[in-house]
């Protein structure tokens, strides 16, 4: 297992006083923050915001950020502390819990995937650096997860009670046909850029590459 590292995209996280702002943004910023879904385990956000907007000061916990498009932002931490960062299209970060506020101060509106941990720990799961007919690089690595850009092949498949000791977030990113069915529920068939499922520990699901072209997307594997 390599040490946890942190990428590049990962400078702005901000030096910030023990006791946390506990502001949620889905509330105090719902205009950029929005709730894609929720469970015992993540929290996930999509953030959404034109050039020039603003969110008000809030917290997150221990959570990663996919980014789906460059952009460039001023993250400002409760000591008033700013920092400027530029995050390239289709990376991703790891960052500790924390409090800011945020202001678009690029040229394109910020397009970002945020999956928030929820464990008070994190988990002692084993993740995989490979998978048969799955390209798989990895973006960002920390204490509770990893993330990687996965691309399926024509022939990628897992199997009817496929299960996995660890959750996982996937995240496309582009318009494509792979089935997944997770738990016996109805059959997930297309996707679209930024759309995100959850797929929980140890629970039997099956997925196959129905499109007869290689899919890409964003693969949060949590320990």
């Amino acid at each position: 297992m390599r040490a946890c590292t942190v990428l590049p995209a990962a400078a702005f996280v901000l030096a910030v006083t023990p006791a946390l702002i506990a502001q949620d943004p889905a509330k105090v910023a719902a205009a950029h923050y929005k709730v894609a879904f929720e469970n015992p385990s993540v929290r996930v956000l999509r953030v959404s915001m034109p050039v020039g907007g603003k969110s008000a000061m809030h917290a997150h916990p221990d959570h990663l950020a996919v980014f789906l498009r460059e952009g460039q932002a001023t993250f400002t931490g409760p000591d008033g502390k700013a920092q400027e960062v530029k995050a390239e299209n289709e990376t991703a970060t790891y960052v500790p819990a924390g409090s800011h506020s945020v202001v678009n101060t690029g040229k394109t509106p910020v397009d970002v995937v945020v999956v928030e941990f929820k464990a008070k720990e994190p988990g002692t799961a084993t993740l995989p650096d490979t998978r048969d007919n799955l390209a798989m690089k990895m973006l960002a690595e920390g204490p509770r997860a990893m993330v990687y850009r996965a691309t399926a092949d024509e022939k990628f498949s897992e199997p009817a009670g496929s299960k996995h000791d660890f959750d996982q977030v996937v995240i496309a990113l582009g318009a494509a046909q792979m089935m997944l069915s997770i738990d016996g529920k109805p059959t997930k068939s297309k996707w679209t850029r930024g759309e995100a499922v959850f797929i929980p520990r140890g629970v039997a699901h099956e997925s196959k590459n129905t499109g007869g072209k290689p899919v890409d997307f964003i693969i949060v594997a949590i320990k």
